[in-house]
């Protein structure tokens, strides 16, 4: 497949550290904050990244970036800290100047830095994908001794074999990533792997998301979610991603019928995530502009009270008590607002409305 025009810039986190992200496609502004595996100007030789950067950049401005310590960002004297990895997603969507509406695309540990971002910033994200996301990670919390081991075992073999030419070592990790991918999918990654951070920043970065704990943010995201997972995944287990939609308000969960962390193009789960993806992200812009006007153009002006408590993630009982109405009453608008926008479920109805300015009142 072509490779799409990519600029590469780069910018400044709040520590100095300079990281490096690039936009590509035109569309609507979609952010992916993906894991620590990758590298700007290798991942399109990648046959594990290569259709996902097609796929995202096909119907929007996509912008990605390298994480600090990795890829063409800064990579000596770096600091690790959750907190640093949000501020460094802050820093790249500042820069990118890509207006007040975004989507946010995560995958992992890139996942986490999207949540944290969405509900640090409820007005700015217009819609959240994550994939291969987690709850907490295996040292959060109380972990038990079984995670700590596997953990400080995966670690200490990361530690050993990164830089050693040993197919053994380097194939570790790529095998946990896409265990059924092919020899020549498998031995990519592994290349890229090694061209993408030293053995002691990774262990470092490692060490950091391992602590992330999510449990206390996850339900007051407010923004309409799609929520990814394989239910194979050796990385993350499914059961993770499971309840990660589970704490989201009016989140979708769509489980994948593969054993890879990264889905491959290559694989039948594939065309289902794309088909949900490109269901789920606007392919027009959002805000002012045409959602705006069709929305407000077809309902009254009770039924855009009622859509804008719909947008907030309100139930019709909750609704009819705001506005002295019954909840019989408060259903019968929201059948016809679906009727109206021709859609067929609330969860478009909350897309619609956000893509429209509506339900920002509560999140300020």
């Amino acid at each position: 497949m072509p490779r799409p025009a990519e600029q590469i810039r780069f910018c400044t986190s709040r520590d100095g550290t300079r990281i490096a992200y690039s936009t590509s496609g035109v569309g609507p502004p979609l952010v992916w904050a993906s894991n620590w595996v990758h590298h700007l100007k290798l991942d399109w030789d990648c046959p594990a990244w290569r259709p996902w950067i097609a796929l995202l950049a096909r119907r929007h401005t996509l912008v990605r970036y390298d994480w600090r310590g990795c890829g063409l960002s800064d990579r000596e004297q770096i600091e690790f800290s959750f907190e640093k990895l949000v501020e460094d997603l802050e820093a790249v969507i500042e820069a990118a100047s890509l207006g007040k509406l975004i989507a946010l695309f995560g995958s992992t540990a890139g996942a986490a830095v999207s949540i944290t971002y969405a509900v640090r910033h409820p007005e700015r994200v217009s819609h959240l994908a994550l994939c291969a996301s987690y709850v907490r990670n295996k040292l959060a919390g109380s972990a038990t001794p079984q995670e700590v081991a596997e953990a400080q075992a995966r670690l200490k073999m990361l530690e050993v074999g990164w830089s050693t030419d040993t197919p053994a070592y380097g194939q570790f990790y790529s095998s946990l990533l896409i265990p059924d991918a092919s020899a020549g999918q498998s031995q990519s990654l592994a290349d890229l792997l090694r061209q993408t951070t030293s053995p002691a920043t990774i262990v470092a970065m490692l060490r950091t998301v391992f602590r992330i704990d999510l449990r206390e943010i996850l339900p007051k995201i407010r923004c309409p979610t799609l929520v990814f997972h394989s239910r194979g995944d050796s990385i993350i287990p499914f059961e993770q991603g499971r309840s990660v939609a589970g704490l989201i308000p009016g989140a979708r969960f769509v489980p994948l019928e593969s054993r890879n962390n990264i889905l491959l193009d290559t694989e039948p789960a594939w065309q289902q995530l794309v088909d949900a993806i490109e269901d789920f992200l606007p392919a027009t812009p959002t805000g002012p502009g045409g959602s705006e006007a069709l929305v407000h153009d077809e309902l009254t002006a009770r039924e855009r009270e009622v859509l804008e408590l719909v947008a907030q993630g309100l139930d019709n009982s909750t609704i009819g008590a705001r506005l002295h109405i019954s909840e019989r009453t408060a259903r019968n608008h929201v059948s016809a607002i679906l009727a109206k926008l021709g859609i067929n479920s609330r969860a478009q109805a909350i897309v619609r409305a956000r893509e429209a300015g509506f339900g920002r009142e509560k999140t300020r």
